[in-house]
């Protein structure tokens, strides 16, 4: 008796699974927006493509060409090693973030690295640093003085 109940649990979470697999789309938002795919559609094609046979091509994978790097915001490449910047402080569009020019500014003293203060900080770009801010190259400050 006990057989036949895990047999049939193990049937009914099975069949609950299979109705969760992939459809190749996304289902609509609750904000009632378009929903995004993550297979392109194919486009217009004067021929069939793809591997001989009419095998159908596997969709490409959109993490197979990450997106270019953040470049620096003064252009150029971004600094390496120890750097320091000089100037006015800058409120960001988060709470308690601050930038100098379009470096955003990570640890220090907040005491003295505040908006519309003018600064003089010593730290490292943190390209790989991820923060809830939302703007700027993170800047690891390891010192900070006005100036």
């Amino acid at each position: 008796m006990t057989t036949r109940w895990m047999v049939g649990a193990v049937l009914a979470a099975g069949l609950a699974l299979a109705g969760c697999a992939d459809s190749g789309s996304t289902p609509p938002s609750e904000s009632g927006g378009t929903p995004v795919t993550l297979h392109p559609s194919p486009g217009p094609s004067s021929g069939p493509s793809g591997p001989p046979g009419g095998a159908p091509t596997p969709p490409s994978d959109p993490t197979a060409n990450p997106a270019p790097p953040t470049t620096p915001p003064r252009g150029g490449a971004a600094p390496s090693g120890t750097t320091t910047l000089s100037g006015t402080v800058q409120a960001g569009v988060e709470p308690n973030c601050v930038l100098l020019d379009g470096y955003l500014l990570v640890g220090g003293p907040r005491d003295v690295i505040t908006a519309g203060a003018r600064v003089t900080v010593v730290g490292e770009v943190r390209a790989d640093l991820m923060t809830t801010c939302q703007q700027g190259i993170p800047f690891q400050v390891q010192s900070a003085t006005r100036s």
